[in-house]
């Protein structure tokens, strides 16, 4: 194999109260895919972060062609062949895609004093023919999909002249045609000879498109090895370094029918939904599947309170409730794990204290409004203690925590707000598959204490293995329900395009 064209050697970073890599390794070669895996928090996007100028190294040696570098900042990492591909993309909507790719360097005329269109556009022409891609560079961002727009993105960066591209969960919001776009795209990137760097939680991936994958765990290198020459238990083994929690295929639960916490009937807003109807009972885990666009997440939304609603009826423990806001939600008992935790469902500039005890402020407050800090303080302990949250304290700002953790803290949030039904939106995307098992654990949990948990995912093995009852959902409606005991992955996928089959029969007829 041709020589590394990147090294890293004992690489040190540390943040207040966190050592994020302990004389970490990696290296790269030309023309390959090189995964990096590990649970959250085990110091891979940090280490990337180090080789492409983001964050400086504390002690080690970064090489890149054979020669040590001082990566100090981007700009520096760009000089040096170095790009990444955030999974929060870094492109402008209203710009188009050529002004995106050559941000402050665009081609001038008029002595400069004049934007070149006509030659922005011809370049950018040139670099999407070059890996074959069908984009016009004159089409805003925001008129592009996700997948498009993470090519313009791999443009962008091949632009600056790339030799080594890092791609941070470049998948996380893509549905399967794009996925085989966009690893068509890779495939000819390493036939031009670009090292990838290819991080991702999908695990199934790994062995689509990688060459060779290292894992990292508690900011350590653990090993390098073939993709060939590996499978995915070993993989996971080495990630997580302990015995995972494995829940088992959940039964029929007996007893449901007796206690129903969520009763929702002709629940309708628009096209987005149309007639929903079902029941959660007590210490039942509801599984909602469906493909993208289905109305889960609206479904969710609607009776939270976060979108208004045409007509429908909702009763939490047999008792008639209007909800008209997430306030009247909360005041009823039901609680909202968002599918966006970052956005909808912690403050990230503010501390592991302050976000469990935010949805219960009136539990905490005193006579003549005064918090009480003190209760909030030993109630966030205890959650803290009971939900495993690894933060160095109560003080430690949200945005420093892993994925998982953070998770945790937005359990930890209706945990002490004691609400009787449970959202939980897409509740293991983007974490890793130990704190996958954790949050599997604490879902069991919550229907064992009589806690009626309605689950909304989009993996399906996922469903079947916690969910007690699956309701599938197609274009806004639903399409049927299934008992634990008979469902199978067909019998769901058939259930999430039967309203496109009848649509498409009928149009024929």
């Amino acid at each position: 194999m041709a020589e590394s064209i990147v090294v890293m050697r004992d690489i040190n970073k540390s943040f207040p109260g966190v050592q994020a890599l302990k004389n970490a390794r990696f290296d790269l070669y030309p023309g390959e895919v090189h995964a990096l895996v590990g649970e959250n928090g085990a110091g891979k996007s940090t280490l990337m972060k180090v080789l492409a100028g983001v964050y400086q190294k504390d002690s080690g040696e970064v090489l890149v062609g054979g020669k040590p570098v001082d990566l100090h900042n981007p700009r520096a990492a760009q000089k040096a062949g170095i790009s990444i591909i955030h999974q929060e993309l870094n492109l402008m909507n209203h710009l188009s895609a050529a002004q995106n790719i050559f941000i402050g360097r665009e081609p001038r005329k008029a002595g400069g004093l004049l934007l070149d269109e006509k030659a922005l556009n011809a370049e950018a022409k040139k670099l999407f023919a070059l890996l074959k891609l069908d984009i016009d560079p004159r089409l805003r961002i925001g008129e592009l999909t996700i997948a498009k727009q993470q090519m313009v993105e791999i443009v962008k960066a091949l632009s600056y002249d790339a030799r080594v591209l890092i791609m941070d969960e470049p998948t996380a919001a893509l549905n399967d045609a794009e996925i085989e776009e966009l690893f068509g795209t890779i495939r000819q990137l390493k036939g031009k000879g670009v090292g990838i760097v290819y991080i991702s939680h999908r695990m199934d991936e790994l062995f689509r498109i990688a060459d060779r994958i290292t894992v990292m765990r508690d900011g350590q290198y653990i090993d390098t090895m073939r993709a060939a020459d590996t499978n995915l238990d070993h993989i996971i083994s080495l990630m997580v370094g302990r015995t995972l929690f494995e829940t088992n295929r959940v039964r029929d639960l007996a007893f449901h029918e007796k206690a129903v916490a969520l009763q929702v009937k002709h629940l309708s807003r628009g096209k987005e939904l149309q007639d929903i109807s079902f029941e959660a009972h007590k210490g039942e885990i509801l599984g909602f599947a469906g493909l993208m666009g289905a109305g889960r997440t609206e479904v969710a939304r609607a009776i939270f309170g976060a979108d208004p609603v045409d007509e429908g009826e909702i009763r939490v423990n047999g008792r008639k409730v209007r909800i008209t806001h997430p306030f009247d939600a909360v005041k009823n008992g039901i609680g909202y794990l968002s599918e966006d935790r970052k956005r909808f469902g912690l403050a990230l500039g503010m501390d592991v204290e302050s976000n469990i005890g935010m949805a219960s402020m009136k539990k905490f407050t005193g006579a003549g409004g005064f918090v009480k800090a003190g209760a909030i303080r030993k109630t966030a302990q205890e959650h803290v203690e009971k939900l495993d949250i690894k933060t160095p304290g109560l003080q430690q700002k949200l945005k420093f925590l892993s994925g998982g953790n953070q998770q945790k803290v937005v359990v930890a949030k209706w945990l002490v707000r004691n609400c009787d039904v449970l959202f939980f939106d897409e509740p293991t995307r983007g974490i890793d598959v130990g704190a996958k098992q954790e949050i599997y654990r604490l879902l069991n949990e919550l229907a064992e204490s009589g806690k009626a948990v309605i689950m909304i995912s989009s993996e399906l093995p996922e469903i079947l293995r916690m969910s007690h009852r699956i309701i599938v959902m197609c274009e806004g409606r639903v399409t049927g329900e299934l008992k634990a005991s008979e469902a199978t992955q067909e019998k769901i996928m058939q259930l999430a395009t039967l309203r496109e089959t009848l649509v498409a029969k009928a149009a024929k007829e």
